[in-house]
């Protein structure tokens, strides 16, 4: 029996504008040794045309991926529910499993776990999955540069996060910046449209850089 080769990575776990991106790619030992020829790695270390370039021939030839988008209300609403980031990824990374996983093959799953714990993140992510028997599931930090299934993932993920800020940017404007609350175009663009546009659906609402901008634009109206 083929033993085949699973791996999951995300895009965009902090980012205040913008959905979370979690993917999942399943590949055999062959298209592994072809992508890791090709120089398929941690995706935060490739250029975005090196990233779009690579992710059409993942596609073309993993037996599977599967790409799927958390929006910042779906985000906000589980942490208004007292639960945490990590929760939600696990039951999303549970999801490309089970959606992925045909019980006919041995497959060796490796995932980047995103909490300091690995062991309490992957009993959880266990509590999720429908069908074990043929799974080795392995959950590692820096996955990405470990395993070949993961970068892939990584690259996939990391595509889908930037197609949809392109999206943000070509409607809101090239001020939106990356999305991430370090990104000085991302803050200035908070500071000025974060009361304005909160209805959109942009924003995560429950980062701790969205509610200082809305505090800061409420003082500066009291101000005036």
């Amino acid at each position: 029996m083929a033993i085949l080769k699973l791996g999951v990575d995300d895009s965009g776990r902090g980012p205040v504008i913008g959905p979370m991106i979690l993917a999942g790619c399943l590949i055999d030992e062959n298209t592994e040794e072809q992508l890791k020829k090709l120089g398929v790695k941690d995706s935060k270390q490739l250029t975005q045309k090196r990233r779009e370039y690579l992710a059409r021939i993942i596609r073309e030839k993993a037996i599977s991926y599967k790409i799927f988008k958390v929006i910042p209300e779906r985000i906000d609403q589980y942490k208004e529910k007292g639960l945490k980031l990590n929760e939600l990824e696990a039951e999303m990374a549970a999801r490309i499993i089970n959606e992925i996983n045909d019980g006919k093959n041995k497959i060796l799953v490796a995932l980047d776990c995103p909490s300091t714990t690995r062991s309490n993140w992957r009993d959880y992510l266990i509590t999720k999955i429908k069908h074990l028997q043929n799974l080795e599931i392995y959950c590692d930090h820096k996955a990405e540069s470990k395993y070949i299934s993961v970068a892939a993932a990584s690259v996939l993920a990391k595509c889908a996060r930037e197609r949809e800020m392109q999206k943000i940017r070509e409607k809101y404007g090239d001020e939106a910046g990356s999305g991430y609350s370090s990104d000085p175009l991302t803050q200035k663009f908070l500071l000025k449209y974060a009361e304005k546009y909160k209805e959109h659906g942009i924003f995560r609402k429950s980062w701790e850089t969205y509610k200082k901008a809305m505090g800061t634009i409420g003082q500066r109206t009291l101000n005036l």
